[in-house]
């Protein structure tokens, strides 16, 4: 694809009025809303202050590079801009940026779109380049640079390809024993895989020419793998550098000097990378212990409870299709129980699927967190594991009550970490093994191993546990109901999706699961709606504090309140994190709290205010919500800072 179809000329900005970060993103944003490249405002800003907080795009030397791929995009597009005096963008060497890329992918787009984005990415290595567009005066000059760069890259590219095949038919041919020129392999990787991920192959690439070092670059971008590295490639290698943000292929770099640090590392950080794998002084990897050798690299660890969390996420965001998908279902036969009788098809229909999706949850979460610990030889140990938290008389004890949700957590991790234990005691068995490990030896000694921990120690213990909270839930005073509705309300809005948020829900789930009251889910529904609906009503009635930008996206919060989305509200905290998450919490805690003291019901675990003909008392439930957004919208409205006329 022509970089001419990218870098629309309608897009550009050639003198950026942004004097901050969030200024720079709405201008660039509100452009690409009047030239129809996007058609949702706030959902493509959503994901690009996403893709910001897992860190910044400002990737040193004046570059800012934000980007999103979504469904709000309608054509890929580059929006070139540029700023005079500079923006604090927070970018990784601390210095201002004066150049932005603002990327734009469709949630689908082909391979063309992905190339063509990947070759802009990596021409931006060229300082040359960035030089003289630091210097552009007009769109036709800044096009015209660009389309220079791209000639003289794909030159490049040819000779690099027929170099890189001349390297690839030497590494088969050498003799280990033999002396060999430097050989390095790498793989970058980031979130998105539209940008970074390519600007740290140009890096790593142009650097090690610099060095008279050979490397090969594998990329896991929007495209896929790119470059894959061979299992001859690696065993050659000197050493081996991941710079990468998100999940790579591990195991077969096993006994190699491996530096892993993340993407920005590698656009930046190049020369570093490539001496410490040269020269054999990052750690050794060890595949079967999953992790670095014992060589302390503190920069390379994540703290336990960033493991924890992160394994957590992975099994609730596994399980909430089934969460959304069986309890619409189970809506659906409320409503028709209430028309056609509790005998009826239709009604035991979609009652009995959503039931049955909803007898999943608890064995895909449990399946998803080991996966997460162990990878794949954990899932079978994992889901029987939270199979049997799920049911009452699988343990060495008989108990009317299961081990539950909490039961369920655990499972995860214990078969995660057997696997983990198992994959390190068995290391040293005869490599003619290898094959059968994965796919019997783990599993069956994973199962055997959290079966007897799950059925001798868990269950028993946590079916008392589980029989406890749900009896205290049953017979639980207005007062105490209050105060737990209360602090659930609040829990939704103190990170609005992140782990408080998730927590609360996932709770309120549980007890619905195990009681099939949907009185706490009235309440984590009342709390989470609100943050949204009370950033439209700030936007409404106090609108000389908001720009013109902030008040179209306050109207939008509407319908993401009404929805029960309260991420409507992240745009929003992430600017004003102060006045935006206190008014909320405190709007969602008297919501909460309101529900309880008011007995309402709502059996369905998801839904907002669509669901309200499902509540045992609807306008009572209406009325919370409002209460609720009227507080926290008056608190924000009232407590916000008039905006600075710049």
């Amino acid at each position: 694809m022509d970089l001419k179809q990218l870098l629309l000329k309608d897009a550009m900005i050639m003198d950026l009025k942004a004097t901050t970060k969030e200024d720079a993103i709405d201008e660039m944003v509100d452009k690409y809303l009047q030239v129809g490249v996007i058609d949702d405002k706030d959902l493509y800003k959503a994901d690009i202050l996403k893709r910001e907080a897992q860190t910044s795009t400002g990737i040193g030397d004046g570059i800012a590079m934000p980007h999103a791929r979504d469904k709000a995009v309608k054509r890929a597009t580059v929006l070139f801009a540029k700023s005079a005096k500079g923006i604090d963008y927070q970018s990784l060497d601390g210095q201002p940026a004066y150049l932005f890329f603002m990327i734009a992918a469709p949630d689908g787009a082909d391979n063309l779109h992905l190339q063509a984005l990947a070759a802009l990415s990596s021409l931006l290595i060229n300082p040359e380049l960035v030089k003289n567009l630091k210097a552009a005066k007009t769109v036709d000059e800044v096009q015209s640079l660009f389309d220079n760069a791209m000639q003289a890259k794909e030159a490049k590219d040819k000779a690099d390809e027929a170099k890189q095949k001349a390297q690839e038919a030497a590494v088969e041919n050498a003799d280990d024993s033999s002396e060999h020129k430097p050989y390095v392999v790498a793989v970058t990787a980031c979130p998105t895989g539209i940008a970074h991920t390519y600007m740290a192959e140009a890096a790593l690439k142009e650097q090690a020419e610099k060095m008279g070092i050979d490397i090969k670059v594998e990329t896991n971008g929007s495209e896929g793998v790119k470059h894959k590295l061979t299992a001859s490639e690696i065993r050659r290698a000197d050493g081996v550098i991941i710079a990468a943000d998100k999940k790579v292929d591990m195991p077969r770099f096993d006994g190699k000097h491996l530096v892993n640090r993340p993407v920005s590392d590698g656009i930046n950080k190049a020369e570093e990378l490539i001496n410490l794998a040269v020269e054999e002084k990052a750690p050794i990897f060890h595949a079967e212990g999953g992790a670095v050798s014992d060589e302390d690299d503190s920069a390379e660890k994540k703290s336990l409870w960033s493991r924890i969390y992160a394994d957590l996420m992975n099994g609730i965001s596994n399980m909430l299709p089934f969460v959304v998908g069986g309890g619409i279902l189970m809506a659906i036969s409320f409503l028709l129980e209430s028309s056609v009788g509790a005998n009826s098809q239709w009604f035991l229909f979609f009652n009995n699927v959503g039931n049955y999706a909803f007898s999943f949850l608890i064995p895909v979460l449990a399946a998803y967190i080991a996966v997460s610990i162990g990878d794949r030889p954990a899932l079978l140990p994992g889901f029987v594991g939270g199979y049997m938290a799920s049911q009452a008389t699988a343990s060495v004890v008989s108990s009317k009550s299961p081990a539950g949700f909490i039961g369920g957590l655990l499972a995860g991790f214990i078969a995660g970490w057997v696997i983990v234990l198992l994959k390190k005691w068995l290391k040293n068995l005869p490599h003619t093994l290898d094959g059968l490990k994965t796919i019997l030896i783990y599993p069956v000694l994973g199962l055997l191993l959290t079966g007897a921990i799950m059925y001798f120690g868990i269950d028993p213990i946590f079916a008392v546990v589980n029989a406890a909270i749900t009896h205290f839930l049953e017979s639980m005073g207005t007062g105490n109901a209050v105060i737990l509705g209360t602090l659930l309300g609040g829990m939704m809005s103190i990170d609005m999706g992140g782990p408080f948020n998730k927590a609360a829900y996932t709770f309120a789930i549980g007890t619905f699961t195990a009681t099939h009251d949907g009185a706490l889910m009235a309440a984590v529904m009342v709390g989470g709606m609100i943050p949204p609906l009370a950033i439209a009503i700030a936007t409404t009635f106090w609108k000389d504090k908001f720009t013109e930008q902030e008040r179209q996206a306050g109207l939008s919060n509407y319908i993401l309140g009404l929805s029960f989305i309260t991420e409507g509200a992240i745009p929003f905290a992430a600017g004003d994190p102060l006045h935006v998450i206190v008014s909320s919490v405190i709007g969602s805690a008297i919501g909460g709290g309101l529900t309880q003291f008011w007995g309402i019901n709502v059996p369905a675990p998801h839904g907002g205010i669509f669901v309200t003909p499902l509540a045992n008392k609807p306008m009572l439930y209406l009325l919370a919500v409002a209460i609720g957004a009227v507080i926290s919208g008056v608190i924000y409205g009232v407590w916000k800072p008039a905006k600075k006329n710049n």
